[in-house]
């Protein structure tokens, strides 16, 4: 008698034709759709694009390698004064300069987690706020780089289409990453360190990779960013933005990737949202935090992902009702 048929392979060609699709989709929306909407919301949405790049990056680094890091907005500043250099002195194509202040970021992310990796808990998270700080400082004393007054004059790119082409790219790569031998490193990494360390494992090299691939992301909204209203000041890249992208990850889940991304489109909409109220938003906005930290810890979605509450489970096999001879 036969074997039970072997389960159907997904073809790797199907995802990234999804992965096609979805992009026709997303300039489908920009040529036809954002014209006629209103400009208020289409500011929201790419506003809420730019969060999801800059918390992906993070969730990478905090949700599954269990890096406390707390300089996420200075690698978003990097990314942003790096793309507005190469756009104003070189004439490059603006979404090539947000590639390489991408890059830039991850370079600072390189520079910063060679010698901090090392350490863990408290003390990263120190460090990594002395480097927003230390980014911050650099910004608002360096003249070529406009100082406390920031940057102006830069050509307004950023719109629905490439922003969102970025979210679905960073997706792409961050959820292949997890799913390949380096994320298997990093979940071990989170989870029990010292026992990786036992078997020989380069721990410290997992946590620069995904320290590097997270500052990329946060160097790309960073590059948007600097792109989409002309100008840029330091002012945007806070240790309060840093905490925010944070909140953003722990209210989504430390251990999923689309937990976090949906927290972070309803953080960044939902002040935007209750702005007629505006003397009571915040209090609004912190008691919802509050409150859902309560009720759910975890986090809104745990460890899981949003695919997983749409699988249906296996049912439970039943018991037999013959009895032993």
């Amino acid at each position: 008698m036969a074997g039970p048929a072997a389960p159907a392979v997904r073809s790797p060609l199907l995802g990234y034709a999804l992965f096609a699709a979805a992009i026709a989709v997303v300039w489908g929306i920009e040529a036809y759709a954002i014209p006629w909407t209103d400009p208020y919301f289409t500011g929201i949405v790419i506003r809420i694009g730019m969060s999801l790049l800059a918390v992906m990056g993070l969730a990478l680094v905090l949700g599954f390698t269990g890096q406390f890091s707390l300089g996420h907005a200075g690698f978003m500043a990097v990314g942003a004064y790096g793309t507005a250099m190469v756009v104003i002195h070189t004439g490059i194509h603006p979404m090539v300069g947000v590639f390489l202040g991408g890059l830039a970021a991850a370079f600072a992310g390189l520079l910063v987690g060679l010698p901090t990796l090392r350490l863990t808990g408290d003390y990263l998270a120190v460090v990594t706020l002395g480097f927003n700080g230390i980014i911050l400082v650099f910004i608002q004393n360096t003249p070529f780089l406009g100082g406390a007054a920031g940057l102006t004059g830069l050509p307004v790119v950023t719109n629905f289409g490439w922003t969102f082409t970025w979210v679905l790219l960073g997706a792409l790569f961050i959820r292949n990453l997890l799913n390949s031998s380096h994320g298997r490193v990093f979940a071990a990494v989170r989870d029990n360190e010292i026992a990786l360390r036992s078997l020989g494992v380069d721990t410290t090299r997992a946590k620069v990779i995904a320290f590097v691939v997270g500052a990329f992301w946060a160097g790309v909204a960073g590059g948007l960013l600097s792109l989409y209203r002309a100008s840029i000041f330091p002012s945007q890249f806070q240790f309060e933005r840093s905490i925010d992208i944070l909140a953003m990850v722990v209210l989504g889940g430390t251990g999923s990737l689309s937990g976090p991304l949906i927290a972070a489109a309803a953080l960044t909409a939902l002040p935007e949202l209750l702005r007629p109220i505006a003397d009571y938003r915040m209090i609004i906005y912190s008691l919802l935090l509050i409150v859902t930290m309560i009720v759910r810890p975890q986090g809104l979605l745990g460890g899981k992902e949003l695919i997983d509450l749409f699988r249906r489970r296996p049912a439970a096999p039943k018991a037999s009702g013959g009895k032993a001879a």
